[in-house]
């Protein structure tokens, strides 16, 4: 049995006709770039999260890039804390509109430490990034407070956990803004890259339409300098169609989340992840933490099993990163993390039969290993 790591071909079987539909329509009318399924979805996914505003870009990190500049954050010496922990997109968005990354390490959780973060709080800092990782939400109330009463913003970047909730509070609907990703591989994808900005402040949103657009809202008039980062709208209807099925999908990762835990509770030297009792984790990413993780994964592969690893080098190590100045030992939960984990398949419709092939062709690599 070969099991891939996400298997999007379910999921196109159960949107296949709408989307062929949806299709259809965009190419009589010939709208292909903000039609009017761009503007029904970015109405759709702002209800979904809780939100006012949704404005729809090409890809997740833009996303974050257009949100930080909304906030005008990226002046001389401007500083963003965000996690160690995290994918690079996170770090790059920070770079990209001209502000400084400040790392801070990750919880036993592997989300934002808030106590780090609390600490690295100065005079040049004007925004927290909280990252949604794996599927689950950090304390955001918390950060919430800790920024307000520094008087800086909280930015959310919700690319990995749409449909997830901390304390009733759904991802996406956190902070001053948030930006998120519809990567194919996300709990909510496109048939290609696609992203989305959502919001509650109206001058926030009304900024963010422009910047996404050449800087302008009225064609050929273009009063700021901006970008060409908008939604297809063939990639609207892909959305469209997805969004409907989410919630239904997330329950199913959380049912396969459980079985995966009922599997391997027992087993000595797999330590599972953790969903924090405020959190309805959305379980994005199954991430188990092994010793020896290169020879395990490498005995999953040749077991047909398609394992990853989600991430192998934390922020501060990557050459991208290295003017910034730490060394290894700087964040020791993400180093940690980043040696240690495998992703296990995990998407919508996985079967039993498949985890619990998952699942033995794990215990006996661990045990051999």
């Amino acid at each position: 049995m070969s099991i891939p790591l996400v298997d999007l071909k379910w999921q196109h079987q159960q949107i296949k006709e709408d989307v062929e539909k949806g299709f259809e329509e965009v190419i009589n009318a010939g709208a292909f770039i903000l039609g009017p399924p761009v503007h029904q979805f970015e109405n759709d996914f702002a209800e979904f999260c809780g939100a006012k505003h949704c404005v729809s870009v090409g890809n997740g990190t833009d996303a974050l890039e257009i949100a930080m500049r909304a906030l005008s954050i990226g002046q001389q010496d401007d500083e963003v804390i965000l996690p160690a922990n995290t994918f690079v997109a996170s770090a790059l968005a920070v770079m990209r509109c001209g502000a400084k990354p400040v790392l801070v390490d990750c919880d036993d959780n592997h989300l934002i430490d808030i106590e780090h973060c609390e600490k690295k709080i100065g005079q040049n800092t004007k925004a927290i990034m909280a990252v949604d990782l794996f599927g689950q939400m950090p304390q955001m109330g918390k950060l919430e407070e800790i920024a307000s009463s520094a008087g800086i913003v909280l930015v959310e970047d919700a690319a990995q956990a749409q449909g997830a909730s901390h304390r009733g509070k759904q991802a996406g609907s956190c902070g001053s803004i948030a930006g998120t990703s519809f990567y194919p591989g996300k709990n909510l994808g496109a048939y290609g890259d696609a992203g989305a900005i959502t919001t509650d402040d109206d001058q926030l949103a009304d900024k963010a339409r422009r910047l996404r657009n050449y800087g302008s809202e009225v064609k050929y008039h273009h009063p700021e300098v901006g970008f060409n980062s908008r939604l297809d709208t063939l990639q609207a209807v892909v959305l469209g169609a997805k969004l409907k099925h989410l919630t239904m999908w997330n329950k199913m990762r959380r049912e396969a989340a459980n079985r995966y835990f009922d599997l391997l509770r027992e087993v000595q030297g797999i330590e599972l992840p953790e969903s924090s009792s405020e959190n309805e984790h959305v379980w994005h990413i199954y991430a188990v933490r092994v010793q020896h993780r290169e020879a395990v994964l490498t005995a999953l592969h040749k077991a047909g099993v398609g394992a990853g690893i989600h991430y192998p080098i934390p922020i501060h190590l990557l050459g991208a990163f290295e003017f910034l100045g730490h060394k290894r030992g700087d964040f020791p939960r993400a180093e940690g993390a980043a040696s240690e984990m495998i992703s296990l398949p995990m998407f919508p419709g996985i079967s039993e039969a498949q985890q619990v092939a998952v699942s033995e062709a794990l215990v006996t690599a661990v045990k051999n290993n």
